[in-house]
């Protein structure tokens, strides 16, 4: 990030940091009208989505029912924060249970068909965040032929290691990749585990198994499809056209950029990005600084509009569709259905930020 808001920074000193271990750190709220609309967003541990966590800190959102932090204040609505873990946010998504979910391009076209959605605001792409890490066993992508690449089957792991193949020429089925949960993987690689010298996984265990073994590299990552992996907000379908819904995505999108044009350039940047790394498997500063350079943030309303507007992303959107209905049966053909912006036909999954400021 780029750029900061020297006014928000300077008004949360009070607010992070410095006031003693006896007193609140919770910033004062107010309490909803009645009449205030309300609608839920379940977020899970990630870069971008832990913002929201941070943003209920700093006060700018207060996540729990009947109670307004500033933004909610100033926009009139009530934003009800539910974190859990990823699965379950979905989970909770597909069943109706909340009204929006930080979720990825690639499982927001998975879950259309259970849930019709519309995401309102992308959040970050994932630049070197996804990898394929190798011991010096694998001498090149050649010879990764002859192992096994443990990973998680059926999400954006996968994805990121058949497109990574892809761009350099080579053919998904002279490889194996071999179906397993990223923490298992990770730790089986640091235990020098002599069936894993591949593994395919995401943040923090990029991170952590660099650290934990020297002789551990990057054979390829997802730097290499940038734009391809978009983490993003998507609201019910169902939810859009009740009152309040474009307060709701007015609010939360000014949280966002909020948090995240504060994170950098300032003395107080470190403060809210080691409140972010808190929120993302407790990493530390310098990690978090790696973090963000690797899970690069949509910094304004422009360039969310600029993106889903744009040819390229539809372009990477026909891939996702292309991967997903050709493994593991993770979508029907048939129940594909995309719209962009205000295209006409009534579509399970569309990509609209024109509700953004």
């Amino acid at each position: 990030m780029k750029y900061v808001s020297l006014a928000f920074v300077i008004g949360t000193v009070a607010i992070v940091g410095c006031k003693s271990s006896s007193e609140s750190t919770t910033p004062q709220s107010i309490k909803a009208d009645a009449n205030t609309p309300s609608f839920s967003l379940a977020w899970s541990e990630y870069p971008s989505w832990s913002v929201f966590g941070v943003a209920d800190e700093l006060g700018l959102i207060d996540g729990a029912k009947g109670s307004l932090g500033s933004i909610e204040e100033k926009h009139g609505v009530d934003i009800v924060l539910k974190q859990a873990g990823y699965d379950s946010c979905l989970n909770m998504f597909g069943s109706g249970e909340v009204d929006s979910v930080c979720i990825t391009n690639m499982d927001a076209l998975i879950v259309s068909p259970s849930r019709a959605g519309v995401a309102v605001l992308p959040t970050s792409t994932s630049k070197g965040a996804d990898a394929c890490l190798v011991t010096e066993q694998v001498a090149d992508i050649d010879a990764l032929k002859n192992f096994k690449v443990h990973g998680l089957q059926g999400t954006v792991s996968q994805y990121c290691f058949v497109r990574c193949l892809e761009k350099a020429g080579k053919n998904e089925s002279d490889y194996q990749f071999s179906n397993q949960d990223p923490a298992a993987a990770a730790q089986a690689l640091k235990s020098k585990n002599e069936s894993h010298q591949a593994i395919m996984v995401w943040n923090p265990f990029v991170l952590q198994s660099l650290r934990d073994r020297s002789d551990v590299r990057v054979l390829f990552d997802s730097s290499q499809i940038e734009g391809e992996i978009v983490d993003m907000i998507v609201v019910g379908k169902d939810k859009m056209g009740e009152e309040g819904a474009d307060k709701f995505v007015k609010a939360v999108a000014e949280a966002f950029y909020e948090v995240g044009k504060s994170i950098d350039g300032t003395e107080r940047g470190d403060e809210i990005l080691v409140a972010l790394g808190k929120k993302f498997s407790n990493l530390g500063l310098e990690d978090m600084k790696q973090v963000v350079e690797q899970t690069v943030f949509y910094q304004t309303p422009a360039d969310a509009k600029a993106l889903f507007a744009g040819e390229t992303f539809r372009n990477n959107m026909q891939t996702v569709v292309d991967f997903c209905t050709s493994h593991d049966g993770l979508v029907a053909e048939a129940d594909v259905s995309i719209g962009y912006g205000d295209e006409e036909g009534d579509v399970k999954l569309r990509f609209d930020a024109s509700l953004l400021p």
